[in-house]
């Protein structure tokens, strides 16, 4: 096989993208923890001192690392994973990263935009349960949460304790029946001036925005849509694929 020579050399700035890229899901994951030295990063990615101060600059930025003279390069957080590939609240999924607990600023009986009445299925005019949760992660906002529920499960649910509670907890417990499955969308957003004062980051800051529908019991019945804004600094979302086997295979 031959192998293409005619492709430029790439340019600093994007031998540093891809070390910091590297390194940022190794700090997630907990494999650099502590103290970093540039000599072995140096070794490890194959590159220049400069390459490296570049990419630690990068996640100095983001507020993975700090650095400073004399004392060197630490790192100070690593982003909570929360999984796509497992139906489990925030609290289930976050219970190795600290304690979990909600805000809850709104939380009643209204008429839901058409749009959202259609996702759950409401008759024409039905009115749905709304909360609207802050979540904090060891006191510190990550996420703010709008959840739509049917009247049904909804109306019951605000009787229990929703700010120590998973919402998929109480569901559950109220239906006396298991969720089924989710349908999940995230997308990249800005923080308009509500949801920055909420999360407590800067307006224009980058968000996560995850749209789920959760259905319950063995009919996949529709009851929960949520609009949820994660810190894109504090969590990071991630999934196991698996390869369709049924796919048809390209041929050349």
């Amino acid at each position: 096989m031959q192998i293409r020579s005619d492709i430029g050399r790439r340019l600093r700035a994007d031998d540093a993208r891809v070390v910091s890229d590297v390194l940022r899901r190794g700090i997630d994951r907990g494999e650099h923890t502590g103290s970093l030295h540039e000599r072995n990063l140096c070794a490890e990615f194959g590159a220049s001192r400069n390459t490296i101060r570049d990419a630690l600059a990068i996640l100095a930025a983001e507020g993975l690392i700090d650095r400073a003279p004399r004392v060197g390069t630490h790192v100070v957080r690593r982003k909570a994973e929360h999984g796509l590939d497992a139906l489990r609240g925030l609290k289930e999924t976050l219970r190795d990263h600290g304690e979990v607990r909600n805000e809850v600023r709104v939380a009643t009986l209204l008429r839901p935009p058409a749009a959202v009445a259609r996702r759950l299925r409401l008759d024409a005019g039905a009115d749905a349960v709304y909360i609207e949760r802050i979540r904090l992660l060891d006191d510190e906002p990550v996420s703010l949460d709008l959840t739509y529920l049917v009247p049904d499960l909804g109306i019951p649910l605000l009787t229990h304790d929703i700010e120590n509670t998973d919402v998929f907890t109480l569901l559950e417990e109220i239906s006396g029946q298991r969720l089924h499955s989710a349908r999940q969308s995230v997308e990249a957003a800005n923080a308009d001036p509500h949801s920055a004062a909420n999360l407590d980051v800067p307006p224009g800051s980058a968000l996560l925005l995850l749209e789920r529908l959760t259905s319950l019991g063995p009919e996949a019945r529709p009851v929960d849509l949520e609009y949820i804004r994660l810190r894109s600094d504090r969590i990071s979302l991630h999934a196991t694929a698996l390869r369709d086997t049924t796919a048809p295979r390209e041929t050349l």
